[in-house]
C-alpha cells in the first residue's frame, strides 16, 4: 500500500520515532542574532498507519534550537491529539474539534506555541515540543481555526478565521497581543468553497474563494473537489467591528489558491493580492498526488504559478495575471511588511510537470521583476524558507532565510542559513536524521530564556 501513496515515500517518508540530539555540527558561522527556535510541522503517521490523504497524517513537529552561534539541539515530537490514537473527527455527538492531525503549521502568539490544522482547535505545545492539549482561547473559539493566522506587525493582533462546508461557512476572529479574542463575526455571502489561507492589509481583510468546494462524494477524508459551478471570488472586508456587514465580493477567474504571499493597499487605494494558484488540471494532478490516485503529478503541487490580483474598489473591478512561469509554492516574506507594500518575496520552486526546473529557494524582486533561484541540487528538497531579520537591518531583505533540506541520496537533512539578499549560503547545521518533507513552520526568537 505504501508504494501507492506518494506522501509516504521519498522525501515524505515518515519518521518512525522521536529523538533528541544536542551539540549539532555547524559548517560556516551562524549569525549570533539567530537565537531562538525554528519549528516545522509535517504530516507523519505512526508506523503501520496508512492515511487516506496526505493531510490526514498525524502532525509531527521538528525543532532546531540555535543560540549565539551554536546549534544546541534538534528534537521531533508527535503532536499528541486524540486523532493520533485513532479518535474519529465525526462522532455520534457531532464533530470533535480536538480530534486534530495538528500537522499543517506551528506558530507562537502571546507566549503560546500552537500546532495548527484548519479543521480543528489548535494544540498547545511546550517550548520543548511536548503536547499540552487543545486550546480554545478560553472558550471563545467556537469553530475550527485556520492553519494560516496573520499577525499584524503594527498592532500585534492575530487575525484568523474558521471555515466549514456547512453554515456558518466563515467566521472571522481577532485576538489581541495578549492572546484574548476581542472580536468575532460571521461573514455574510461566504460559501462552502475551500478557504485555506487569506490575507490582511492595513485596512482590510481579504478572503479568497476558489473553484474547489465541498464535495460529499469525495471519500478520501477531505471532502472537497473542483466544481465548475463554484464561482471564484475575492472578498474584501474593512477591518473593525462593523466590517463584516460591509464585505464586498469580486468575481475572478476559475482557479484555486492555497497560500497567499501578501496583500496591501497601493498608492491608488487598490487591493493588491498575490499567491501561487492552480488551474483545473493542476488541481487534479495535485489532488491525485495527495490521495495516491492514478493520473497524478510527480510533485505535491503541479502547475502552481504566482498570480496577482488588483482589486479596484472604486471601479468594482479586478485585474489579474500570472506574473511568473516557475512552479512554486510556500510563499514567504519579511513579515514586518505583512499587510503593506513589499518589494521582495520568497518561495520554494518545484520541477514542472515535465520534470524540469528542480528544487530551489526563489527570491522575487517585485520592483525590477528579477527572479533569483538558489538551486538545491539533485534529490534535495528544501522546506518553506522562513525569513529572519538581521540585527540592525536597514533594508527589507537584510536578513536570513532558514530552510531544512531533505537529501535522499545522503539520507540526511541539513538546516541551511541563506543570505536573504543574494541567496548565498552562510551556514549549514547538520541534523541527526533526514527530516520528513513537511508543510509550514516558524522562527521563534527568544523573548525569554529557554532551556
Amino acid at each position: 500500500m505504501t508504494a501507492d501513496k506518494p506522501y509516504l515515500t521519498g522525501h515524505y517518508t515518515p519518521a518512525v520515532d522521536e529523538i533528541t540530539a544536542t551539540r549539532l555540527t555547524v559548517e560556516g558561522t551562524l549569525p549570533p542574532e539567530l537565537t531562538g527556535r525554528l519549528i516545522r510541522n509535517s504530516h507523519n503517521p505512526k508506523p503501520g498507519v496508512t492515511p487516506s490523504h496526505w493531510f490526514k497524517g498525524s502532525g509531527m513537529v521538528h525543532g532546531i534550537r540555535l543560540r549565539e552561534g551554536h546549534a544546541e539541539w534538534y528534537r521531533n515530537r508527535w503532536v499528541r491529539t486524540p486523532a493520533l490514537d485513532g479518535a474519529p473527527y465525526m462522532t455520534d455527538h457531532g464533530i470533535d474539534l480536538t480530534a486534530s492531525t495538528a500537522g499543517t503549521h506551528v506558530i507562537e502568539h502571546a507566549g503560546r506555541l500552537l500546532a495548527l490544522c484548519e479543521a480543528n482547535f489548535p494544540f498547545e505545545l511546550t517550548p520543548e515540543l511536548d503536547t499540552v492539549g487543545a486550546f480554545d482561547f478560553d472558550g471563545k473559539l467556537r469553530s475550527a481555526m485556520t492553519a494560516h493566522p496573520k499577525t499584524d506587525p503594527v498592532s500585534g493582533e492575530l487575525h484568523f478565521f474558521g471555515s466549514s462546508p456547512f453554515p456558518p461557512y466563515l467566521i472571522h476572529y481577532v485576538a489581541d497581543a495578549t492572546g484574548q479574542i476581542t472580536h468575532s463575526a460571521e461573514i455574510p455571502g461566504a460559501t462552502a468553497s475551500l478557504k485555506h489561507d487569506f490575507a490582511i492589509t492595513r485596512h482590510h481583510v481579504v478572503f479568497v474563494e476558489g473553484t474547489v468546494t465541498f464535495d460529499p462524494d469525495e471519500h478520501s477524508g477531505i471532502p472537497y473537489g473542483w466544481n465548475d459551478d463554484q464561482p471564484a471570488r475575492i472578498g474584501v472586508m474593512p477591518r473593525g467591528d462593523e466590517g463584516a456587514g460591509k464585505i464586498r465580493w469580486f468575481s475572478i477567474e476559475p482557479g484555486n489558491m492555497l497560500h497567499a504571499a501578501n496583500a496591501y493597499e497601493d498608492a491608488q487605494g487598490r487591493i493588491v493580492l498575490e499567491g501561487p494558484t492552480v488551474d483545473r488540471e493542476g488541481f487534479q494532478l495535485s489532488w491525485n498526488w495527495w490521495v495516491g490516485a492514478p493520473g497524478r503529478g510527480t510533485e505535491p503541487n503541479t502547475r502552481s504559478y504566482t498570480r496577482r490580483w488588483v482589486v479596484d474598489l472604486d471601479a468594482g473591478s479586478v485585474d489579474e495575471q500570472i506574473i511568473d512561469d516557475l512552479a512554486v509554492e510556500f510563499p514567504t516574506l519579511n513579515e514586518e511588511f505583512l499587510g503593506a507594500e513589499h518589494r521582495y518575496q520568497y518561495a520554494v520552486s518545484f520541477p514542472d510537470q515535465e520534470g524540469f526546473g528542480g528544487y530551489g529557494v526563489v527570491k522575487y524582486d517585485r520592483t525590477t521583476g528579477a527572479r533569483r533561484v538558489h538551486q538545491m541540487g539533485d534529490a534535495r528538497l528544501p522546506s518553506e524558507a522562513v525569513f529572519v531579520p538581521a540585527a540592525g537591518a536597514t533594508r527589507e531583505d537584510d536578513g536570513y532565510l532558514l530552510t531544512v533540506v531533505s537529501d535522499l541520496k545522503q539520507d540526511a537533512s541539513q538546516l541551511l542559513v541563506l543570505d536573504a539578499s543574494g541567496l548565498d549560503r552562510i551556514a549549514t547545521v547538520h541534523l541527526p536524521r533526514r527530516v520528513t518533507g513537511g508543510i509550514h513552520g516558524s522562527w521563534i526568537p527568544d523573548s525569554e530564556p529557554h532551556n
